[in-house]
């Protein structure tokens, strides 16, 4: 629908791959209210999160408590070693060594039951926002859809929901361990020994700056690299859509050396952002070997002296051996919380892309007036019927005396002097004024952009009129509620898309609760019965990709049959034929007349021929009708339509 509508301002995307390669150091807008709506999400399973809570202390805990438990056992080994006696060590050392086996072994277990308690509360998590986002998207107006590319949409299934398992797998129970860790950690130092905490303190700022500046420099080659990833997924995507383009005007060597640039830039910047990230583990790694060897050259001497700096400070060996793990142990969370701390910001990127479409207002519908069954009674007067009659009507209840009348369902359509822009400043269509009565058939021609299908956008209430009226059977369609509206619409488009199913299926969503029979009565009205029967497996034949197993023809002439099957009293055809052969053309046409009979019918075509038996044919240029009336009518003016079916003139 959206194909035509060269007037709506689409947003430029980067196709499907733009969020990849920098992801990590993207930042959200705000971090604090979009984490904390996260969290609303994952809190709603608050007894499972409460046993990670407790599983992952547990495990963090555990460690730093094993660790604690040298300081024991080295110095019973010390002090028999001193003293020359090595009787009862053996008897001193093992419960010890068995309780902190016990220990580790408690937090091997908690680390297992938290990590696969934590997988089944990602995977509903994520359950939940996929369902909510998807239900939304629902629920959104058309000029949503119209402004925004499919991938840009798509990504947000795919690279922002993905980037928010990731983070609620493995990164927040990282964080949340590593950051038990190094306040636990931390602790014990102090408990241990306050000086040499005090120099391990000096190490972590050094550290910290250290991070600081590595992590700006490789944050700017990382946005560079997104932005030439970006480049390279867009070039790809839009030359494998090309690429029977691409063969004919032979410029195969030309696409190549465009990739081979792009490629280049793309291996460049992310040649320098990983250069910079991959330098940050060595670096950390190798400062806490130094703090190793500082601390256990420090603490040597205070063993030996019994202080330092002319201080006199006690510590035994194994407190130092206790201390020397805990430095050891002390980086590793750092840095992991470093590194998680980006893969958060990346999440917290992707939910804040997410909500940002949950937040989006939903498409408004004021409108009170209802489609009813309906029948005539003994006088003639119509009324509400709970069975299917055949008959329709609109039900239009009133405030003011809170009466209810009916009018029946006729396809009598008039736009009054209707003016409509998009955006608020190109106007699309200027002072539209015609009338179809019911059972008529209106053709629309003329260039591209002239306003055609948006008279079909605004008869469906994809869009609302600001200036002028639309009327339906003499309702303001504002009135009218947009399901209802629609119910009584059927719409025929050039662009045919069909559902992954059977044929049955895809006839059936016109009306989902139609019959074999009544499936099978449309197709034989669309033509279609035909061709369907020789498939091999007749209307159960499944279809797939949007139908590609069959030709395109036979895609048409099912979209007719699904526009049959619900049985409309106004119909759209925009554009039905205009991407067919000629032969195959005239079959969905014959199915078409038999579809249009008795109904009030919108046609808009590029080929004249479809539209000469048209009871009024509208001429627009530039969103303004400048002609109107029967072929014959419109001959005899000698004006733009006359030219158009001369050939003087081409539509573009």
């Amino acid at each position: 629908m959206s194909k035509n509508n060269k007037n709506i301002p689409r947003r430029a995307g980067k196709g499907t791959g733009g969020h990849g390669g920098g992801r990590g150091f993207e930042k959200p807008k705000n971090a604090r209210m979009v984490f904390s709506r996260l969290f609303g999400y994952i809190i709603k399973n608050k007894l499972l999160l409460l046993l990670v809570a407790v599983l992952v202390i547990f495990s963090s805990g555990s460690a730093v408590f094993g660790t604690y438990m040298l300081k024991p056992i080295i110095n019973i080994i010390s002090d028999a070693v001193k003293s020359g006696s090595v009787e009862g060590v053996i008897s001193q050392i093992v419960p010890k060594l068995i309780f902190m086996g016990i220990i580790f072994a408690v937090g091997v277990v908690s680390q297992y039951i938290y990590a696969r308690l934590m997988l089944n509360l990602s995977q509903s998590t994520l359950n939940t926002i996929r369902r909510d986002l998807f239900e939304h998207l629902q629920d959104l107006p058309v000029s949503f859809f119209d402004s925004r590319t499919h991938g840009e949409v798509m990504s947000r299934f795919s690279n922002d929901v993905d980037t928010l398992r990731e983070a609620i797998t493995q990164g927040l129970p990282q964080m949340i361990t590593s950051a038990v860790s190094i306040v636990g950690i931390f602790v014990m130092m102090l408990v241990i020994s306050p000086p040499l905490t005090l120099l391990v303190v000096v190490l972590i700022i050094i550290v910290t700056n250290l991070m600081k500046f590595i992590g700006k420099r490789s944050a700017s080659y990382f946005r560079k690299q997104q932005e030439a990833v970006g480049k390279v997924n867009g070039y790809v995507e839009e030359l494998i859509e090309g690429q029977k383009v691409v063969k004919v005007f032979c410029r195969e060597r030309q696409t190549k050396e465009g990739f081979d640039a792009l490629n280049e830039e793309y291996r460049k910047a992310a040649t320098n952002a990983h250069t910079y990230a991959s330098i940050l583990m060595p670096i950390m790694n190798n400062i806490s070997y130094v703090n190793y060897a500082v601390t256990s050259i420090v603490g040597a001497v205070m063993i030996v002296n019994g202080g330092i700096f002319g201080i006199g400070v006690s510590l035994s060996l194994g407190s130092l051996v206790s201390f020397l793990q805990y430095t050891r142990q002390f980086f590793q969370p750092l840095t992991m919380v470093s590194q998680q701390f980006n893969n958060l910001l990346a999440a917290l990127a992707g939910a804040e892309r997410i909500f940002e479409i949950i937040d989006l207002p939903p498409e408004e519908d004021d409108g009170y007036v209802t489609l009813v069954n309906a029948a005539k009674d003994s006088d003639g007067n119509l009324k509400e019927s709970e069975a299917y009659t055949g008959m329709w009507a609109w039900k239009h209840p009133h405030s003011k005396d809170g009466s209810v009348t009916y009018t029946e369902l006729r396809g009598e359509i008039v736009f009054d002097d209707v003016t409509f822009s998009y955006d608020g400043e190109t106007e699309v269509l200027k002072n539209i004024t015609l009338k179809a009565e019911s059972g008529q058939k209106i053709a629309f021609v003329g260039s591209t952009g002239a306003g055609k299908t948006t008279i079909t956008n605004l008869l469906n209430r994809f869009y609302d009129v600001p200036d002028g009226k639309i009327r339906y059977d003499g309702i303001n369609i504002k009135k009218i509620k947009k399901d209802d509206l629609r119910r009584s619409l059927a719409m025929v488009l050039q662009d045919t898309h069909l559902f992954t199913g059977s044929i049955k299926d895809n006839i059936a969503y016109g009306k989902l609760d139609a019959t074999d029979d009544e499936i099978i009565a449309a197709a034989k009205l669309a033509n279609a019965h035909s061709f369907i029967e020789k498939l091999p497996q007749g209307y159960d034949t499944l279809l797939s990709s949007d139908g590609t197993n069959i030709s395109q023809g036979q895609r048409q002439l099912l979209s007719i049959a699904r526009a049959a099957v619900a049985n409309p009293p106004v119909l759209v055809l925009d554009e039905a034929t205009s991407s067919i052969d000629t032969r195959t053309e005239r079959l969905i046409e014959k199915g078409m007349d038999k579809l249009m009979e008795n109904r009030t019918v919108f046609v808009i075509a590029h080929r004249l021929s479809t539209v000469r038996n048209s009871d009024k044919i509208i001429v627009l240029e530039h969103g303004e009708i400048i002609e109107q009336g029967n072929h014959e009518h419109l001959l005899a003016l000698r004006g733009k339509y006359y030219s158009l079916y001369t050939g003087q003139f081409v539509l573009d």
